[in-house]
This record gives structure tokens, sequence and C-alpha cells, in this order.
């Protein structure tokens, strides 16, 4: 069976959700590598005990990376059913992401929770996905 007629037609949407993600742990991604050499930290060194910007900059990435995979996980259950909606909280908590990083970077990391909006992309998808899940067990 072809995958094109497997999914909904609008999960095209979710796809380029996934692809603005890529660009964004891409981003942060390139930020801690300047940031590596702005502040002269070698891997595999994660943190530095001089430079709290740097860790500042280190962990908008690193806490990104740590719930990147369950998004992705309830991000797709939810697009399969739901596509344009799981689509626009995705790209809601995607860019969230970028505002929480930037916030970090201030190296003030109470300034990460401009950001905090993301939670309703992120808790919007786990919903979503809880709703395929009880469809899918008859509840409703």
């Amino acid at each position: 069976m072809d995958i094109l007629t497997m999914l909904p037609s609008s999960f095209g949407y979710v796809i380029f959700t996934y692809l603005y993600s890529w660009i964004m742990v891409t981003y942060l991604a390139i930020k801690v590598g300047g940031a590596r050499k702005k502040y002269k930290i070698e891997y595999p060194t994660m943190y530095s005990d001089k430079d709290p910007v740097f860790n500042c900059i280190q962990r908008a990435h690193q806490n990104t990376m740590e719930v990147y995979p369950l998004w992705l996980v309830f991000q797709t259950i939810a697009g399969l059913v739901y596509p344009l909606s799981a689509s626009v909280l995705g790209a809601i908590w995607v860019t969230s992401r970028f505002s929480y990083a930037w916030g970090y970077y201030t190296g003030d990391p109470a300034k990460r929770m401009k950001g905090a909006y993301g939670y309703i992309g992120y808790f919007g998808v786990i919903i979503l996905s809880i709703s395929v899940a009880l469809q899918l067990l008859g509840v409703f």
C-alpha cells in the first residue's frame, strides 16, 4: 500500500512542522558550537566552571534535546488524526524553543521563561494523542 494514500492529505503540514523543528534544533546546536569557541570550552566538557553564559547556552540546547524525542512522538500521533491542529500546536512549541533559548542566552536563567507559552503546544499535542488513544480503544 502506498504511504501517500495511508496518511491524511494534510499530513504534509505535520512534515513541514518537523522540518521547522529541524531548523530550530540545528540553530541551537550551532549556537552551542559558537559558544564553545568563544568561551574556549573543549569537548567533551559539557559545562564551564568559569562561564555561566556558556552554561546557559548549553542548557537551552540540552533541555530542548531532552524533550524533543517525546515531542516528536506526540506530534506524530496527534498529526495522524489531527494534522492541522497538531501542526499549529507544533509550530507554537518550536517557536517557543527559540524564545526560550534567546531568553537563556542573556545569562539570566529566569529569562528562559519567555518561552513558557510553548507548553500550549506541548501539552496540546499530548492531549490530542490521548484523544487518539481513546478513539482507538473505542472510548469515544
